[in-house]
């Protein structure tokens, strides 16, 4: 944690051998969204992205066990190809807010999570993106948040760069 980051927040980061067009794509195309929406060993069989200020997407990822769990990204702030402010609760498959129990995860998960991704250019043909997400309780379900948006990051990485 820096100086600058509150408790019960944490901030990824990747560098992408890719122009940030086509990384700014991976938020905003289903195709590529279910390419890489959820942490290792999950897929993501759905992606219906309304990607436009103050409306939703609905994101489904799916366990090695069949387990389906559904997020509701709701946009407050949209810079283009800089940067995207939501907030993800889940939801069940018709869109609707769920609890986090009801969802089938521990209780220390909050109802809402809120995000802040940014994308900077690196010369040409790289761009620094950047995951923050904030709202939880320090502990081991931030912790296990940290790491699946690690794992969701290299995967975002694999497909921009993979394209």
């Amino acid at each position: 944690m820096t100086s600058t980051q509150a408790a019960g927040t944490f901030r990824v980061s990747r560098t992408v051998a890719a122009p940030i067009g086509a990384v700014w794509r991976a938020w905003t195309d289903p195709a590529l969204v279910r390419a890489w929406w959820g942490p290792d060993g999950w897929s993501c069989p759905r992606a219906d992205v309304r990607f436009a200020e103050g409306a939703s997407s609905v994101v489904t990822m799916r366990g090695p066990d069949g387990t389906e769990i559904s997020s509701l990204w709701s946009y407050r702030l949209i810079r283009p190809q800089e940067r995207i402010e939501f907030d993800s609760r889940f939801c069940d498959a018709d869109g609707t807010p769920v609890s986090p129990a009801a969802a089938g995860l521990p209780p220390a998960v909050p109802d809402v999570v809120p995000h802040v991704v940014t994308l900077a250019p690196q010369g040409d043909s790289r761009t620094l993106l950047v995951v923050e997400e904030s709202g939880y309780q320090p502990g081991p379900v931030l912790e296990m948040s940290r790491q699946g948006q690690e794992q969701c990051l290299d995967k975002l990485v694999a497909a921009v760069e993979g394209s």
